[in-house]
C-alpha cells in the first residue's frame, strides 16, 4: 500500500495548541508508529516525511538533502548551530537527518533522564529552522566536497554504485544520488530551501516514529507540538519507469586508480512484502549476501582465487554498502534494481572477474538452486535475520519501512517465519521470474579504459595469473571462465572521465 493511501486522512482544524489541545489540534493517532520497550532507558525518535531526492525540481538536484541538512545541522530561530552543539554534547545525544529517494528522516536518540532538555531542541529543528545564509554556505560546501572529491576519489566502490544507479534509472527522478549534481547544488538558494521546506514538510506528509522507554504523555506532546506544521501534503509522484536495457551496456569510468571496481545490475519489479520477495531474498543470500563469506560469489572470486575483499549482490537499494554490515533502514522506494557488486580487483584480473561473476549468475538463473544449498541458506537466514536490527532505534526504522510497503505485522518476523515455510520450487520460480543476464548495465571504474573496451568488444580471452600455486580444479575452471562469452557491442561501451561525473543531468 502506498504512503499516500495510508495517510489520506484529511487533517482538519486549526487554532491554538499546547497541553490542552483537542484531538482536532493534534497529528492523528493513525500517523504514529510506536515501538514501546519499557526496559530501554533511551527514547528513539524517527520523524518520517514522505519526501526525498525524487522531489528535487529539475535543475535543483540535491535540494531535498540540503533542506534536510538545514534542519538537522544548522541553526534554529532560538539557537545558533554552535549553541545547539554545546547543548547536545553534555547529553551525549544528537539528532540527524537522512534523505533517500522517497524518504526523509529527522531522528535522534536520548536517555530518558535527558529527555526534557533534548526534546525542545529536536522540535525546534523541525518547526523553527533559521535558514541562515552562513549555514547554507557551509552545508553546500560539504555537499560539493562529496560530489567533487569524496565520491570521485575516496571510494571507487561507492563511485561505481552511484554511476550504476544513474545508468539503470537514466532519465528518471532516481537518476541522481540524493547529494545531487555539482551545477545544481551550486545554484541552490535560501529561497529554494524555504520553498521546498514549506511545500514538503507538512503534517499530512509526516509519520511520527517513537520507540524505547517513553511514557504515553510524550506521544501526545509530539502529536500536539508538531501540529503547527502546514496542513495537507503534496501530490504523490508516480514511481519512476526505468528505460529498457537491450543487451549488455558498459560504462567505463576512466580514472588513475590502484584497482578496478565493478558494479552491474538491472531493474526488478518486486518489492518487499509478498512471499515471492522472501524467496528471491533467499536466492540472493546464497549468491552474495552482503559481507558474508559463505555466499557463492565470495567463495568463487575471493576464497578460491583471492582476487578481492568481497563479492555481493542485492535485491533492494543498499547505499553506503562499503561502510555497513547489515541492511540500512528508511531507504525504502517503489522501484528496485538487482545489483552485483565486485569489490576492487587487480587491473589485470578485471576482465576475468567480470566473466566469473556473470558466469556464476548465468548458471544460477539457468539451473536454479540445488536442494542442499537451499536447505543451508534457509537455515542460515532464519538465524541471520535476528541480527538485522539489534537496537530499538533500528527496529523502529524497520517499523516505518513496514508502513511504507504496507506490510502487515513485521517484516523481520515475516522474514524469519517465511524462511521456515519456503520450498525450493518457490525459490527457483522467483529466480526464473525476476532475474535474467542478457540485458544489464555494467559500470567499471578503472584505468586504461581503451584497452579494456577493446578486450570486451572483441571478447578476448582473459586468463588469470596468480602469485601462488592454485589447485588444478581451480585452474581447470579458470580455463572455462577465461573464454566465457560476453556479447558486448562497441556502441554499447561508453568511456567517461571521472571528472565529468555528477556535474549536470
Amino acid at each position: 500500500m502506498r504512503f499516500a493511501m495510508i495517510l489520506a486522512l484529511g487533517v482538519l482544524g486549526s487554532g491554538s495548541w499546547g497541553d490542552d489541545a483537542t484531538a482536532a489540534e493534534m497529528i492523528p493517532e493513525s500517523q504514529v508508529v510506536r515501538l514501546p520497550v519499557p526496559q530501554d532507558p533511551t527514547v528513539s525518535f524517527r520523524l518520517w516525511f514522505a519526501v526525498g531526492s525524487q522531489n528535487d525540481p529539475p535543475g535543483k538536484e540535491g535540494l531535498a538533502e540540503l533542506t534536510a541538512a538545514m534542519l538537522a545541522d544548522a541553526a534554529t530561530q532560538r539557537n545558533r548551530y554552535e549553541q545547539i552543539l554545546d547543548k547536545l554534547f553534555p547529553l551525549a545525544a544528537s539528532y540527524y537527518a537522512s534523505v533517500s529517494e522517497e524518504m526523509t528522516i529527522v531522528g535522534g536518540r536520548v536517555h530518558k533522564d535527558n529527555l526534557e532538555t533534548y526534546y525542545p531542541l529536536l522540535i525546534d529543528a523541525v518547526l523553527r529552522p533559521a535558514f541562515r545564509q552562513d549555514d547554507l554556505e557551509r552545508l553546500r560546501s560539504q555537499a560539493l566536497n562529496v560530489l567533487e572529491n569524496v565520491l570521485r576519489y575516496a571510494g571507487d566502490e561507492d563511485l561505481g554504485k552511484a554511476v550504476l544507479q544513474s545508468r539503470v534509472f537514466a532519465g528518471t527522478r532516481y537518476a541522481h544520488i540524493p547529494t545531487g549534481l555539482i551545477e545544481s547544488v551550486r545554484g541552490i538558494t535560501l529561497d529554494d530551501v524555504r520553498k521546498f521546506y514549506q511545500e514538503h514538510f507538512r503534517r499530512g506528509n509526516l509519520v511520527i516514529g517513537i520507540g524505547g522507554g517513553y511514557e504515553e504523555g510524550l506521544v501526545k506532546r509530539l502529536r500536539t507540538d508538531l501540529f503547527p506544521l502546514p496542513a495537507g501534503r503534496p501530490a504523490e509522484l508516480a514511481p519512476p519507469e526505468p528505460p529498457p536495457i537491450r543487451g549488455l551496456h558498459v560504462t567505463i569510468v576512466e580514472k588513475d586508480c590502484a584497482a578496478t571496481a565493478i558494479s552491474m545490475g538491472f531493474p526488478i519489479s518486486i518489492l518487499r512484502g509478498p512471499r515471492p520477495w522472501y524467496a528471491l531474498a533467499l536466492a540472493n543470500s546464497y549468491l552474495g549476501e552482503h559481507r558474508n563469506s559463505s555466499s557463492h560469489l565470495y567463495q568463487v572470486i575471493r576464497e578460491a582465487r583471492g582476487l578481492n575483499y568481497g563479492d555481493y549482490c542485492y535485491i533492494e537499494h543498499f547505499p553506503n554498502g562499503s561502510h555497513l554490515q547489515m541492511p540500512p533502514q528508511n531507504v525504502a522506494r517503489r522501484r528496485q534494481m538487482f545489483e552485483i557488486w565486485i569489490r576492487p580487483v587487480p587491473h589485470e584480473a578485471r576482465h576475468f572477474a567480470l566473466r566469473a561473476a556473470l558466469r556464476e549468475f548465468k548458471k544460477l538463473v539457468d539451473h536454479g538452486m540445488g536442494q542442499a544449498d537451499f536447505d543451508l541458506t534457509r537455515k542460515f537466514l532464519r538465524n541471520y535475520v535476528l541480527h538485522f536490527a539489534p537496537t530499538t532505534t533500528e527496529r523502529l526504522g524497520y517499523a516505518l519501512d513496514d508502513r511504507f510497503y504496507g506490510i502487515r505485522g513485521s517484516h523481520l518476523e515475516n522474514y524469519r517465519r517465511t524462511m521456515g515455510e519456503l520450498t525450493l520450487d518457490e525459490v527457483n520460480a522467483a529466480i526464473e521470474k525476476h532475474w535474467q543476464y542478457g540485458d544489464m548495465q555494467i559500470v567499471i571504474v578503472t584505468k586504461d579504459a581503451q584497452s579494456l573496451k577493446k578486450a570486451l568488444v572483441e571478447n578476448t580471452p582473459s586468463p588469470c595469473n596468480y602469485p601462488t600455486p592454485k589447485p588444478e580444479s581451480v585452474l581447470a575452471e579458470d580455463r572455462e571462465i577465461s573464454t566465457f562469452p560476453l556479447v558486448i557491442q562497441p556502441e554499447n561501451v561508453e568511456i567517461v572521465p571521472v571528472t565529468e561525473l555528477f556535474v549536470k543531468p
